[in-house]
């Protein structure tokens, strides 16, 4: 379980570097948005290769850090059943999920999205718009992604049955923040 554990953690690495820094693609697709409605409003110019690199950029965000939102568990979760069953029965469920669902998927989608990746990289595939960009970057980003999420969700199951096995700690547990109080029931009830 150690080599596992060693194994998660180099995973979680990766996945936490590539977390950091797409959150500058974020950051330069913002600034490319406020300058295309900027140029459009103001001098009445307009690029569609400057919408397209926003479009590439917020949707590189959004796959690439499929994996990061996974190891953070900021995913969507039914809180509604989750918060009422015991912390290993929750962790079973993980288990499950992981295995049955979250790990096939996403290697089905990395592996299925490969072909068109290579596909429009071999025939330099560019967009219909008039002075678009080409394609395959965008597209090298979805199995790329895809195939980050798979890892990640290895990572995860190692973590839930290392505390299922006593190994762990627990890895659903929230960080408790120490700089606000929390809510009592009474409270959450109002």
């Amino acid at each position: 379980m150690s080599l596992l554990l060693k194994l998660s953690a180099l995973i979680d690495w990766i996945t936490d570097h590539v977390g950091r820094y797409a959150i500058w693609l974020l950051l330069a697709a913002t600034l490319i948005s406020a300058g295309n409605a900027f140029s459009r409003y103001g001098f009445n110019l307009s690029s569609n290769a400057m919408l397209e690199v926003q479009w590439y950029l917020y949707s590189a965000v959004f796959i690439l850090c499929a994996g990061y939102t996974l190891m953070k568990n900021q995913h969507v979760r039914i809180d509604l059943i989750s918060n009422r069953i015991s912390d290993k029965a929750r962790n079973w469920v993980d288990v499950v999920g992981i295995v049955v669902f979250l790990i096939p998927v996403a290697v089905m989608i990395a592996w299925m999205s490969w072909p068109g990746f290579v596909d429009s990289y071999v025939n330099m595939e560019e967009s219909s718009n008039a002075g678009g960009l080409v394609r395959w970057p965008v597209r090298l980003i979805i199995p790329v992604g895809f195939a980050l999420l798979a890892m990640q969700g290895v990572s995860e199951l190692i973590k839930r049955v290392a505390f299922l096995m006593g190994k762990g700690p627990d890895p659903l547990e929230k960080p408790v923040d120490h700089g606000v109080a929390a809510p009592t029931n009474q409270e959450t009830a109002k």
